[in-house]
């Protein structure tokens, strides 16, 4: 009984002091020992390794920003990696539920101090050929979000329904007035991405033939464009959607979410988890949320040429074999680094005054 007694005290007083140390981590006190992070690249996957082979969108950032301390990561997708110059880099995992679980651990990692850290998710997407082209680089203003909703199978909708996508808490599509929001659609600081555009509008951006000849399939002026950089809004869904008839979708629910204010350029796939942890961050005093940029880069359009099926449209799209998947990758980092370089360079001006202001 002594032994039993003597074993459960220990292991008592070891959760004691665990839990004191993670509490104490976390406090005021301990502030001053973190990491300062002056920008947190945010990207979404890696291929293979984090530099050498075939890059995904971290590899680029770890290589040319020389992301050469790893800082082992076990709570979330991958290990992080920081340069000297104080950017962060880190890989959520794809998907809302990744993104927003690995975004969460970075922030709440007694590691780190990310009070003034600037966000910068940089990453590919499929682009809506009547706002973009192949290659295009989008800073969104307007984050919002394709799963939460309703839905009924389109063989089942009404005849006089757009979508068989319902809104929470409503009973038909873009039902009025709209619900209260719950994390449907994010509004970005206005200043800062009209900052970060006006400071990489001008970025030229990789063209291949390849691209010059899927361009030459569309019919918009857009798509049909060498890619440039927009301003532009993104859809995050966990679902890899694809189509013509999906695209009307997403351009009407963007605005639909955004009371008009939105215009869908991007789809992505984790946009909203990242924005949703970091608005809980930002409760806690973590994070700023007037410091976050969202750049997405057109690895493919979002839709079929004229003359093919969705179905067949999807076939041809995947990771690695996009129209302009390299290009994508490329633009991301070549547009995404003005950004950080000029955030990280100069952080005696932007440490306490976000730019714009």
């Amino acid at each position: 009984m002594t032994i039993f007694g003597d074993r459960k005290s220990l292991l008592s007083r070891t959760l004691a002091i665990t839990i004191w140390m993670a509490l104490s981590s976390f406090s005021p006190i301990r502030a001053g020992n973190r990491i300062p992070v002056k920008v947190v690249v945010v990207t979404m996957f890696e291929r293979g390794a984090d530099t050498g082979d075939e890059p995904g969108e971290f590899q680029y950032w770890v290589e040319r920003e020389k992301l050469d301390r790893v800082y082992p990561f076990p709570q979330g997708n991958r290990d992080l990696r920081m340069n000297r110059q104080g950017v962060l880099g880190v890989v959520t995992g794809v998907g809302t539920a990744k993104a927003a679980a690995t975004i969460m651990a970075l922030g709440l990692d007694p590691r780190f101090d990310l009070r003034r850290a600037y966000w910068v998710v940089a990453g590919i997407a499929g682009i809506d050929p009547a706002d973009g082209s192949l290659g295009s680089a989008a800073w969104a203003e307007w984050v919002v979000d394709g799963d939460l909703s309703h839905e009924i199978d389109a063989r089942e909708i009404p005849a006089d329904w757009q979508t068989g996508y319902v809104p929470l808490r409503k009973s038909k599509p873009y039902e009025l007035p709209r619900a209260p929001d719950e994390g449907e659609a994010y509004h970005l600081n206005p200043t800062l991405v009209e900052w970060a555009y006006q400071l990489t509008k001008d970025v030229k951006l990789d063209d291949t033939e390849a691209m010059r000849k899927r361009r030459a399939q569309f019919d918009s002026p857009n798509a049909r464009r060498p890619p440039f950089v927009l301003k532009g809004d993104t859809l995050s869904s966990m679902t890899f959607w694809h189509g013509k008839i999906l695209d009307e979708w997403a351009n009407a629910w963007v605005r639909y979410h955004t009371d008009g204010k939105g215009e869908f350029v991007t789809t992505a796939m984790e946009d909203t988890g990242t924005l949703q942890s970091l608005t809980f961050l930002a409760r806690a005093g973590r994070a700023d949320l007037n410091r976050v940029l969202v750049l997405r880069t057109a690895s493919n359009y979002d839709q079929q040429r004229p003359g093919i099926s969705a179905a067949e449209s999807l076939a041809e799209t995947k990771i690695g074999q996009y129209g302009a998947y390299l290009p994508a990758l490329e633009a991301a980092w070549r547009v995404g680094r003005v950004v950080v370089e000029e955030l990280a360079g100069h952080w005696g001006r932007y440490e306490r005054e976000t730019p714009g202001h």
